[in-house]
């Protein structure tokens, strides 16, 4: 058994992918990406199947994490009950992660950080880094805090 994260914002466009590809090159430095099933997913569907956004994918990219083989896909509720750590980017995803959560898994949704990760869509390049600077913050926590559990999984 893998340890499951999922990342969620509202397209899975920009910030949820992003904090993926984060969090799986992070995971591959460690050395422990293997104890890992990392996904993310959009509580809007309509951009179902599309790469992440341009600006996404270029943010990423200069700080050396590729995320364009990335493809959007909305949240279901099995999702809630499939991974361990559902991690939303900010508050209003947190309630509809709640809402759709099936019953016994309203607790499991949390925030991804102590705040909201502020969406750069239709931003500029400073907002895509900005976001990537939380989500890079956010992401290193994490795994400090998986750490332990996933060097266990994989002993």
């Amino acid at each position: 058994m893998t340890i499951g994260v999922l990342f969620v914002c509202t397209g899975n466009i920009c910030r949820s992918p992003m904090a993926e590809g984060v969090f799986r090159s992070m995971a591959r430095q460690a050395g422990i990406d293997s104890a890992f099933t990392i996904d993310s997913a959009g509580t809007y569907e309509g951009h179902a199947g599309e790469a992440p956004s341009l600006p996404a994918i270029k943010a990423a990219a200069r700080r050396g994490y590729d995320i364009s083989g990335l493809r959007a896909r909305p949240v279901v509720a099995a999702d809630i009950a499939r991974f361990d750590h559902v991690l939303a980017m900010d508050r209003g995803h947190l309630a509809e992660l709640r809402r759709l959560a099936p019953r016994g898994f309203a607790v499991r949704p949390r925030l991804f950080t102590t705040g909201d990760v502020a969406d750069p869509y239709g931003g500029t390049a400073r907002d895509y880094e900005r976001a990537l600077d939380v989500i890079e913050a956010g992401c290193r926590d994490l795994l400090a805090t998986l750490t332990p559990e996933a060097k266990a999984k994989i002993a």
